[in-house]
C-alpha cells in the first residue's frame, strides 16, 4: 500500500512541478507575475497549492477510466486529449481558486471531466480520421447533455465514428451531472450554460467545413447573430463561441450560496463574448505561424493587418479589463483575465515569432 501511496505523491509532485514550471516559464512572464501584487500572486499561490493538486487527482482518475477504453483509436484520442491537453484543465479550475472547502473540491470534480469532453471532442473532431461532419453535431451533445440535468442521455457515436468507447463519454457526462446537480445556483445558470455550449458545438461543424466554406458558414452565422452581439467582426464572435471560459464562470457563479439580483446577466454578458473571445484570439495569436505552415484557419490572420490585429484586440482586452472588474467579486475575475493574458501573452511562441512589442501592446491594455 506505501509503495502505492509513494507513487501518486510522486506523480501529483511531478505534475505541480510541470504547472510551476509552465507558470514561470520565461523571465518576462515571472516578471509580469511579480507585477499583480500581493494579493494577486496570493492568489496565485493558492491556485498552484491547492487548486492544481486537486485538479491532477481527479484527471489521473478520468486517465485511467480513459485506458479502458476497448477500440484502440478512440483510446489513443482520449488519452492523448488529457495528456498533451492537461494545462487546459488546469486553467479551467483556476476560478476554484476563491472558493474554499467542498465547494471548491465540488467545482474542480465538475471541471474537469467537463473540459475532458471539450479536448476529447476536439481531438475526435480534428485528429480522429474519417469523422463525417455529420456527426459533429451529434458528438457535441454530450456537452449539451452534461449542461442540462433535463435531457435526455443519448449514443452520441449514432453519426459516427462507429466505434466503441465502452461507455466512457457517457460517463465523463454523468460525473458532470451529478456534481451540478449539488451546486446551489445551478437553476439559475442553466439556461445560459446551454445556450453558450449551444454556440461551441455550432462552431465546430462551421469551422471544420473545409477552406472557404468555413468562412462563409462563419460570416453568416455572425449575421444571424449580429443584432444581439453587435459591433464584431465574424471571426471574432466565432472566436467567442469557441472558448469554454464562460461556461466555467457561471459554473463557479452557481457555487455560490447567494446571488446578487443581476449577477447571472452580468457575469454572462462580461464572459460571452468579451473573456471568450480574448481567450480565443491570443491563443490564435501564438499559433499564427504553425497555422500558416499547416494552412489552418487563423482568426487573428482574418484581420486586414497586424496593425488592425493588435489595435481591435487591445481595444477588446480593455473593454473586457473593465466590465470584469464591475462583477460580482470582479477582483476574482480580473486576476483571472490578467492570468490568462499573461499565460498566452508572455508565451515562448510570442518571442519565437517576434511579437515582443504586440504582446507588450495588449498586455499593455489590462491597465
Amino acid at each position: 500500500m506505501s509503495g502505492k501511496s509513494d507513487m501518486r505523491r510522486a506523480s501529483l509532485v511531478r505534475d505541480l512541478n510541470a504547472v510551476v514550471s509552465a507558470v514561470l516559464r520565461t523571465p518576462t512572464r515571472f516578471r509580469r507575475l511579480l507585477g499583480l501584487g500581493p494579493r494577486g500572486l496570493a492568489s496565485m499561490v493558492r491556485f498552484l497549492t491547492a487548486v492544481v493538486p486537486r485538479g491532477v487527482r481527479v484527471l489521473r482518475s478520468v486517465e485511467n477510466d480513459a485506458r479502458t477504453i476497448p477500440d484502440p483509436a478512440l483510446r489513443e484520442q482520449a488519452t492523448a486529449s488529457i495528456s498533451d491537453k492537461a494545462y487546459h484543465v488546469q486553467g479551467a479550475c483556476i476560478l476554484a481558486t476563491f472558493l474554499h472547502g467542498e465547494a471548491a473540491r465540488r467545482y474542480v470534480d465538475i471541471v474537469v471531466p467537463l473540459e475532458t469532453i471539450y479536448d476529447y471532442l476536439d481531438n475526435l473532431c480534428d485528429r480522429l480520421p474519417n469523422v463525417p461532419t455529420t456527426a459533429y453535431p451529434t458528438l457535441h451533445e454530450a456537452l449539451l447533455d452534461a449542461l442540462d440535468d433535463r435531457r435526455p442521455l443519448s449514443d452520441y457515436y449514432r453519426d459516427g465514428p462507429a466505434r466503441d468507447d465502452g461507455g466512457y463519454l457517457r460517463r465523463l457526462v454523468e460525473r458532470v451531472r451529478s456534481g451540478i446537480s449539488g451546486l446551489p445556483n445551478y437553476a439559475a445558470v442553466r439556461e445560459q450554460l446551454v445556450e453558450i455550449a449551444g454556440y461551441y458545438a455550432e462552431l465546430q461543424t462551421f469551422k471544420h467545413a473545409g477552406p472557404g466554406a468555413s468562412e462563409e458558414f462563419c460570416n453568416a452565422w455572425y449575421e444571424r447573430n449580429r443584432e444581439r452581439f453587435p459591433g464584431l467582426y465574424w471571426w471574432e464572435f466565432a472566436a467567442a463561441c469557441g472558448s469554454s471560459m464562460p461556461v466555467f464562470a457561471l459554473l463557479h457563479l452557481a457555487s455560490q450560496k447567494t446571488l446578487a439580483p443581476d449577477a447571472v446577466g452580468l457575469t454572462t454578458a462580461a464572459y460571452f463574448p468579451n473573456v471568450s473571445a480574448v481567450h480565443i484570439l491570443l491563443d490564435y495569436f501564438i499559433d499564427q505561424a504553425e497555422d500558416r505552415e499547416h494552412r489552418e484557419l487563423n482568426f487573428v490572420a482574418c484581420y486586414a493587418s497586424s496593425a488592425e490585429a493588435v489595435t481591435r484586440v487591445r481595444r477588446l482586452v480593455a473593454a473586457t479589463a473593465a466590465r470584469v472588474r464591475a462583477l460580482q467579486d470582479g477582483e476574482w475575475h480580473a486576476f483571472v483575465l490578467r492570468a490568462m493574458c499573461l499565460f498566452y501573452l508572455t508565451h515562448p511562441k510570442v518571442f519565437e515569432q517576434h511579437l515582443d512589442a504586440e504582446s507588450a501592446a495588449l498586455l499593455a491594455a489590462l491597465g
